[in-house]
């Protein structure tokens, strides 16, 4: 697939579908820690987080970065495609021995594609705690969707299952031959790891922030933690072998009921992020326009 020209550049999932809807609202950052983990379970995309990212230097900046560049793949219209382009450039030169000795390749696709697979099985399962179980309509819908944003990533139809029927033998064979814990996930869901506090936000915010930060961590890792495992799908949790109790997980049942309760009913400009809201917003006036454009003169 060329990405040369304009003409040819993939688009981003539509107005309206389950991305649009939900790829910006704030339930989507406490589904990002179980992808994360997924991704980095893969003893090659591990080892490229370990030696290649910011992740612990600079974890507010890239998380920052990150969450930007997920939300122009859904909400940047012309820009989607571009932000893609410049994520290859970025990972072109990533490439290093993997924990089993193996050369690895940011864009090797196989390593490409299980980033992006891994957000498919953690959006659908953690859906059904924070929104709804999904119907097979949207499931499929959101597949579809998922393989949109793959094409805007640089993924080539044959990286990817073309069919839900065909990405879970799949998912489940890599989560079989290749996901394991890595030291990035043993650190990701550790609850002692070192932190900073955050730099991004209002200065007399960040300077609270600083003052209570040895208070706020441990419960703050604790959740995380909580989070990661939680809503990271069964099986994958089990391949990765990370533990969950029943107590757990009728505490994230209980969570998901408060979530399910508040979030839809907060205004739009506090459930939907920044690129988001905007992305709404634009869409509803030239919907308005087109309205007015076609309505029948009087």
């Amino acid at each position: 697939m060329s990405t040369s020209s304009p003409s040819a550049d993939p688009a981003p999932p539509p107005p309206g579908g389950v991305l649009w809807t939900l790829a910006g609202d704030i339930r989507g950052l406490l589904m990002l820690p179980a992808a994360l983990t997924l991704q980095v379970a893969h003893p090659a995309v591990g080892a490229g987080v370990d030696e290649h990212s910011v992740f612990r230097t600079d974890p507010w900046g890239r998380g920052e970065r990150s969450l930007r560049s997920l939300q122009l793949w859904v909400y940047g219209g012309e820009a989607a495609a571009e932000e893609g382009r410049r994520l290859r450039r970025l990972h072109a030169t990533v490439r290093g021995i993997d924990t089993r000795g193996r050369g690895y390749h940011a864009l090797t696709p196989a390593n490409y594609a299980w980033v992006h697979a891994t957000g498919f099985p953690v959006f659908h399962h953690a859906y059904r705690y924070l929104v709804r179980p999904m119907t097979e309509a949207q499931e499929r819908r959101l597949y579809a969707e998922w393989l949109r944003v793959g094409r805007i990533l640089g993924l080539r139809d044959r990286d990817m299952p073309a069919t839900i029927e065909e990405f879970w033998p799949y998912y489940r064979k890599v989560l079989a031959d290749e996901i394991e814990a890595t030291a990035v996930v043993r650190e990701l869901v550790s609850t002692d790891s070192s932190v900073p506090p955050p730099d991004r936000g209002p200065l007399p915010l960040r300077l609270l922030l600083r003052a209570l930060w040895p208070v706020l961590l441990p419960p703050l890792a604790r959740f995380r933690r909580f989070l990661t495992i939680g809503l990271m799908p069964p099986d994958a949790r089990e391949a990765i072998g990370l533990e969950w109790t029943e107590d757990q997980e009728r505490a994230l049942r209980r969570l998901g009921l408060v979530v399910r309760a508040v979030v839809p009913a907060l205004p739009e400009r506090l459930r939907y992020l920044p690129l988001a809201r905007e992305a709404r917003r634009e869409h509803r006036a030239r919907q308005r326009r087109l309205s007015r454009a076609t309505r029948p003169a009087r």
